[in-house]
């Protein structure tokens, strides 16, 4: 990792549960532009509850860095991410102190230009975070998936809003109820994503936008940004109630148990039973 500049060093910052060096997310800064890189490769970017935490206090960081004008966020090696952990969800369902929560937080009221480089599979969190993208570019290799109802639960980060808003109610309906995988051209044609890429082009391709919204007025842009976030602020708000509230509801009951069980196992789940 590089950053640039030796006065401010974010990768010692406390997060949940003390002060500790971050190893889950990366950060590097280019001409006003940070890249953030979610970084758990071998498990394809699965957000632990160490990675909720820390990409939650690099993004409010970043708010009050000067040098960080816009900000690009990837992932490490062949994925976006792969979404939760699923072996933390197993462990801990239902619980009410996990991070989540206070990621979005930050996430939806993010008034940076915040650009997105899918370089691979961008699962759950790595397809919902993507509705709260101001620009989103994919590689021609990536595939998209919202794997909530096969797991038994419900949408998240006001994706039963968003989706919906974005692409229409009977495609977001499709997506949400089957969990198949979208791939790039797909999610081209849905307007999930504005461009896509080859995986050398993706980064460069995407750094030259986020360059041009750094070099611009910043004050300017980020009030306009503000403005935008507005405009759907209450709906997004009562739409994370709605679907945590579900959440909490639907985790560790049997079909989501049975999914879960079905995932670690490798076979098909089977709902006809419950």
């Amino acid at each position: 990792m590089r950053v640039a500049g030796a006065a401010w060093d974010p990768r010692r910052r406390p997060w949940y549960g003390g002060a500790m060096t971050r190893e889950t997310v990366l950060l590097e800064i280019r001409d006003g532009v940070a890249i953030v890189t979610w970084n758990r490769p071998r498990q394809r970017n699965a957000f632990n509850r160490r990675m909720w935490c820390e990409g939650r206090d690099l993004l409010r960081e970043l708010l009050d860095e000067p040098r960080a004008r816009a900000v690009v966020v990837t992932g490490a090696g062949e994925a976006f991410t792969a979404g939760q952990d699923l072996s933390e969800m197993a462990a801990a369902p239902g619980d009410a102190e996990h991070p989540f929560g206070s990621f979005m937080d930050v996430l939806v009221d993010f008034d940076k230009p915040l650009l997105a480089a899918v370089n691979g599979v961008g699962v759950g969190i790595g397809l919902t975070m993507l509705l709260h993208c101001d620009v989103v570019h994919l590689a021609e290799e990536a595939r998209l998936r919202a794997p909530f109802v096969p797991l038994g639960v419900v949408p998240e980060a006001a994706a039963s809003f968003m989706l919906p808003l974005l692409i229409g109610h009977q495609r977001a309906a499709e997506v949400l109820y089957t969990g198949d995988w979208i791939d790039a051209a797909r999610a081209l044609a849905l307007g999930i994503a504005s461009r896509v890429s080859t995986r050398a082009d993706l980064l460069p391709s995407l750094l030259a936008i986020a360059a041009k919204m750094a070099a611009g007025p910043t004050g300017s842009i980020r009030h306009t940004k503000r403005l935008l976030l507005a405009t759907r602020a209450e709906q997004v708000r009562a739409a994370r109630i709605r679907e945590d509230a579900g959440f909490v509801e639907r985790v560790g009951t049997p079909e989501n148990m049975e999914a879960i069980t079905a995932f670690f196992e490798k076979r098909p789940p089977d709902f006809s039973k419950l």
